[in-house]
């Protein structure tokens, strides 16, 4: 493990390593208008939620490391009070690219990305047609960050007054992340997109898991078993017992070899193999497949193999 203080090393580098462990982040595009009517668009992963009553956003629009120069966006939210957070998809990642340039102050990045304007409800600026998901914001505050020490950061904190969302991502009532499709940023070069077998489901406890703590220490102290995998059995509401029907025995003679029966993700083919050829249930064999069961979700079954 590197450790470093990261005041001893570069801005430029520090910038990198902090935004490259600190991801993905999720991209504000974010539309602005000026006093005289000036559009400005521009994106920002320094940017989330940060309370739902009232429902509160912040963004953190930088002043050039170098030149102390205040961003655009920064400008137009002190000057008018207001913007669009636009969320980002992946079919406009090359358009918010394009957006991310340094032009000069008054040019409209919508007419550079091709990106198309949605008129607003309370807001002057814009929102982004494109977007699956669109929030019209006031001003509330903005906290400098560090300016004393010579920080260029901000912490601008919005109000969310208005949403808007698309129909097409929505299913069952809900957004949904696969029709979302949204990308976010990471390190240096790097972006993530949350589609596909990226997005995954995880249900919080329903009540205080048994813990670690209390995990049997010849579980606990498994070589097989990952930390997800101990977890899962540390979730239960209290520590199981043997349970005598959890074996069917009438089926050893279906079972092929442990190997393969753990190979097609039959950890029940697994243990009945073991069974039916007479194979002893070491520590390591357990283990193996009550992870198994793990892995296909039946945390009671794991256990049972556990107690064996």
């Amino acid at each position: 493990m590197i450790s470093i203080n990261p005041l001893d090393i570069p801005h430029g580098e520090r910038h990198s390593i902090l935004l490259s462990g600190v991801a993905p982040r999720p991209i504000a595009l974010v539309s602005t208008m000026d006093s005289s009517g000036n559009v400005n668009l521009s994106p920002f992963s320094f940017f989330n939620a940060y309370g739902s009553k009232p429902p509160i956003i912040a963004i953190g629009p930088a002043f050039g490391a170098l030149t102390g120069k205040a961003k655009d966006t920064y400008l137009n939210i002190i000057e008018t009070g207001e913007c669009t957070v636009n969320a980002v998809q992946y079919s406009m990642v090359e358009q918010i690219n394009l957006a991310s340039c340094e032009y000069e102050r008054g040019v409209d990045e919508f007419v550079k990305s091709g990106l198309t304007k949605r008129t607003s409800d309370i807001v002057r600026p814009p929102m982004v047609a494109e977007s699956p998901f669109a929030l019209e914001c006031k001003f509330l505050e903005n906290i400098p960050l560090g300016r004393d020490i010579g920080g260029n950061g901000n912490l601008m904190l919005l109000e969310a007054v208005r949403f808007h969302y698309a129909e097409s991502a929505m299913v069952d009532g809900k957004l949904h992340p696969q029709r979302l499709d949204l990308v976010a940023r990471m390190g240096y070069n790097w972006y993530t997109r949350a589609y596909g077998d990226a997005v995954f489901e995880l249900m919080k406890p329903r009540w205080n898991g048994i813990g670690f703590d209390h995990l049997p220490e010849e579980v606990r102290t498994s070589e097989i078993l990952s930390g997800n995998n101990l977890a899962k059995l540390a979730g239960v509401k209290e520590l199981p017992v043997k349970d005598v029907s959890f074996l069917n025995l009438e089926n050893l003679h279906k079972a092929d070899s442990i190997e393969m029966e753990l190979n097609a993700h039959n950890p029940m083919g697994a243990l009945l193999a073991a069974l039916s050829q007479n194979i002893q249930l070491d520590r390591n064999t357990r283990h193996r497949i009550a992870k198994a069961f793990l892995e296909n979700g039946a945390v009671n079954d794991a256990w049972q193999v556990l107690l064996l």
